[in-house]
């Protein structure tokens, strides 16, 4: 019994690090989605206002109201309609490859600006930004995680001096959805019932362009393989496939002192530093294992 609780208390604050995210496969989908950043952070004017790209077979694209353009890709060749190019039939750009080429040798790269790295997201987990909206997304499929000791999926990058600038962000949950476990344990509280809580966070040494990060997000995780070792008895019914899906989205603001807030957790990302906020006392996160 001992163990059931542990391994679940160790699921639920892997899900907690993972929520600071078709016809297109995978690696396609991350390259189209560098195409799309590309264009809507080079051509502005053309590409206004980040808009979620969109699936019907066999085309990936986005379209923009304020202009009337679509950009869209279509068995790995990249078209353009409305605006400029007319809406009489698709204007083809170029190959993925191609255009992929174009972008790197021009300078772009299409990554997240807000993020340190986004080369170790799972593959089916699309992150975006335009201006100081991140979106973070799974399209819809609760996808796997490869890697439970590589959750940081979006750090603020690390400065390369401190910029004594602390930034707490709220996040805000419109839905939260599990499927495939209840948890029933007298006198103990569903870990995943604070899940749908509205929570906090705060960042020491945070870049410049987070003051006003905004961060929106739809991802749903399955959690099976970390549930596994877990039988189902003692209040615990298991039915896989286990899912936790959530919608949320966080706007951020600059504080005085991290330590002084409610936030749930503290990053330093500058040190690299993690606390977590128990009972009101922040506690590094180094020493947090020990706890349970």
């Amino acid at each position: 019994m001992k163990h059931c609780i542990r391994s679940l208390i160790s699921s639920f604050y892997l899900f907690v690090l993972l929520c600071s995210f078709n016809p297109v496969s995978a690696a396609t989908t991350n390259e189209i989605e560098t195409v799309f950043n590309w264009a809507e952070s080079s051509f502005p004017e053309l590409f206004p206002n980040h808009q979620a790209t969109q699936m019907i077979d066999p085309w990936a694209f986005r379209f923009y109201p304020s202009t009337g353009v679509y950009a869209g890709v279509k068995n790995n060749d990249v078209f353009v309609l409305g605006g400029p190019w007319g809406t009489e039939s698709p204007t083809f750009v170029g190959t993925l490859p191609d255009v992929l080429a174009q972008i790197q040798g021009s300078g772009g790269n299409g990554t997240v600006p807000a993020c340190r790295d986004t080369a170790g997201i799972p593959p089916d987990m699309v992150i975006t930004q335009s201006g100081n909206v991140v979106n973070i997304t799974t399209n819809g499929q609760c996808i796997l995680i490869p890697d439970t000791g590589n959750t940081n999926f979006c750090e603020p990058p690390a400065p390369v001096e401190p910029t004594g600038i602390s930034i707490l962000s709220t996040f805000n949950i419109t839905t939260f959805q599990t499927t495939g476990i209840i948890i029933d344990l007298p006198g103990i509280p569903n870990p995943f019932d604070s899940l749908a809580q509205n929570t906090s966070s705060c960042i020491i040494n945070a870049p410049v362009d987070a003051t006003n990060l905004v961060v929106n997000s739809d991802i749903c995780f399955d959690m099976t393989n970390q549930l596994s070792t877990i039988p189902s008895g003692f209040g615990i019914t298991i039915n896989p496939p286990v899912t936790v899906s959530t919608v949320s989205s966080s706007t951020s603001q600059q504080v005085p002192d991290c330590f002084a807030t409610d936030a749930g957790s503290i990053f330093d990302a500058f040190t690299g530093e993690t606390w977590v906020n128990l009972n009101g006392n922040f506690v590094s996160s180094t020493g947090l294992g020990t706890s349970f």
